[in-house]
């Protein structure tokens, strides 16, 4: 897909607007699972969450290109839209975000702040996908879909900083909602020519990828009902799918009460905010201990932005 060298590129392109995220091993963390754990802080970035070196990466193309006179739209649970609104106010690009009803006040404060026009559409993430499709059409702007290219180099570019920071490690977690984020570490690892394992993480009310993996065939969901909001994705898409089945290790589903776990963990070890999508994969790893007890594993803290409302509900109650 990638050379090494444009992901090098992709790198000092994200590190123009912030310097590289900072990578632990947290006692307390290891004391818990029984292993060496190395947990990648993406919520460190400016928008509190990985995707915005994808965003980033995208829409830079895009203005060089010229190809979105109008400004972009894209569908969002708030992170990938916090990502675009963040790079289009640095290039100057007009950015409109539509998420489904219901969706985190916060994230939604933050995307507005930002600079982007928000709106509002459906019941959940698929919904608010096909009305952007819609408003793209009708209002000529380019749609920015939630997995792309560009945003697989972009967001990889985290990995490309673990493996490089980080000891040897024999696997890393890797959330999965519609899958930049382990597809950007599949591309790194396997550029970089490592023998981590990959392993990706879904929610266990929402397991569109670990279902078609398991049924060799996509399989479309009728609901995605988990409060790991930026896992909560009905249809699988199709590159994304064939990337995660070539190159993952396998897929471990967690349940909202093992995110919940997993948040409080952070916070009680670490002193980090996690949001639900962020902290699955130490979910998953806290399930796996006695598959991973004595080896050294890499976890990514993907994002932070969890309401204030969740986290009293699954952190101070």
């Amino acid at each position: 897909m990638f050379t090494l060298d444009e992901l090098e590129a992709a790198r000092a392109e994200v590190h123009r607007c912030f310097p590289g995220t900072p990578h632990y091993a947290w006692p307390l963390l290891a004391e818990r699972v029984g292993a060496e754990v190395w947990v990648k802080h993406e919520n460190h970035t400016p928008t509190g969450a990985f995707k915005v070196r994808g965003g980033l990466i995208h829409v830079g193309r895009l203005v060089r290109d010229g190809t979105a006179p109008n400004g972009i739209i894209s569908a969002t649970r708030g992170n990938h839209g916090q990502s675009l609104a963040y790079a289009g106010r640095r290039f100057g690009l007009p950015v409109t975000i539509v998420v489904p009803h219901g969706n985190s006040v916060e994230k939604n404060a933050a995307i507005r702040a930002l600079g982007a026009r928000l709106i509002e559409h459906g019941a959940d993430f698929d919904e608010a996908r096909i009305e952007a499709g819609r408003l793209a059409e009708a209002q000529r702007l380019r749609f920015a879909p939630s997995f792309h290219p560009d945003l697989v180099l972009g967001v990889a570019t985290w990995a490309l900083e673990l493996f490089r920071g980080a000891p040897p490690l024999d696997a890393l977690y890797v959330p999965i909602g519609l899958g930049s984020g382990i597809c950007g570490a599949i591309l790194a690892r396997d550029l970089l020519g490592l023998e981590t394992e990959i392993v990706g993480v879904q929610s266990a009310h929402a397991p569109a990828y670990a279902r078609s993996i398991a049924e060799g065939r996509p399989v479309h969901l009728d609901s995605a009902e988990t409060m790991a909001d930026g896992l909560a994705v009905r249809i699988p898409d199709p590159d994304a799918l064939a990337i995660i089945a070539r190159g993952a290790a396998r897929i471990v589903t967690v349940t909202d009460d093992q995110v919940a776990a997993a948040i409080r963990a952070y916070w009680f070890d670490t002193h980090n905010l996690a949001e639900g999508a962020g902290a699955a994969p130490l979910a998953a790893l806290l399930a796996d201990r006695p598959l991973e007890a004595g080896r050294r594993i890499g976890v990514v803290l993907c994002g932070g932005n969890i309401d204030l409302s969740l986290f009293h509900r699954w952190v101070l109650a």
